[in-house]
């Protein structure tokens, strides 16, 4: 996957949450944005996925321009597997009308054929159990891996992940993580904002800085983690990584 950003902008009222960015990026699975709260990390992540529009600047993904135009940006957001920190599953549905929603909605499947899919993705989460409980009957965990086959039933061409652990105890932390793991082999390219360093090491091909409005410094994770090269990069790792 290759993302390319030139000169974007982005305020909200008077608050410049990124400035003026220009960057790029060539992965083969996933590339983890890092860095402090309020950085600009979901609000790039929003930007990628078409849910808001820069104020200045251009975004290509994989070679092709973002459009502000909404309609182009509907057929945009059909391609992006979207999941957030908070679940976004509608309380009043079943795990398994959220995951078939989309698809009859959006989509354009049938009742009887998004059914199926929507079952076919819950059981490769081990949620077919599940199928007829409500958010609300559901654990933290489980709730997110309802809402990560919703976002991939939908066959999309990436996907998109806002800090899918941060309400999370340690415990249900790592079965989604596990989950996000195995999604490396799925062949979609994963954009992921988070903040469990280690899995960042471990499963991200680039690790990229965002804050003050930019990305500091994009690299190998590897690399990224053990000689950093920024000293603001430098700061906050060994800040986050002391205990």
């Amino acid at each position: 996957m290759n993302i390319r950003l030139r000169g974007v902008t982005k305020k909200f009222g008077s608050q410049c949450v990124l400035d003026d960015l220009t960057f790029d990026a060539e992965f083969v699975h996933t590339l983890a944005l890092v860095g402090p709260s309020g950085g600009g990390k979901s609000t790039l992540l929003r930007l990628l996925a078409g849910l808001d529009t820069p104020d200045e600047g251009e975004i290509f993904i994989n070679g092709a321009r973002l459009s502000r135009d909404e309609s182009a940006l509907r057929l945009h957001r059909r391609q992006a597997g979207i999941v957030f920190q908070a679940y976004n599953l509608f309380p009043h549905l079943t795990a398994l009308e959220n995951v078939a929603l989309p698809l009859t909605h959006v989509h354009g499947l049938d009742h009887a054929a998004a059914r199926d899919r929507a079952l076919e993705v819950l059981g490769r989460f081990q949620l077919e159990d599940h199928a007829a409980k409500q958010p609300a009957q559901l654990s933290g965990g489980q709730r997110q891996r309802v809402a990560i086959a919703r976002a991939l039933a939908t066959d999309p061409a990436f996907l998109l992940l806002d800090e899918p652990t941060s309400a999370l105890d340690p415990e249900m932390t790592a079965e989604v993580l596990d989950v996000i793991a195995e999604l490396r082999e799925s062949a979609k390219p994963i954009i992921l904002v988070t903040h469990e360093m280690g899995f960042a090491r471990r499963s991200a091909d680039l690790v990229a800085f965002v804050a003050g409005g930019g990305i500091a410094e994009c690299a190998p994770a590897e690399e990224f983690f053990t000689n950093p090269r920024q000293p603001v990069t430098k700061r906050f790792l060994e800040k986050i990584l002391k205990y």
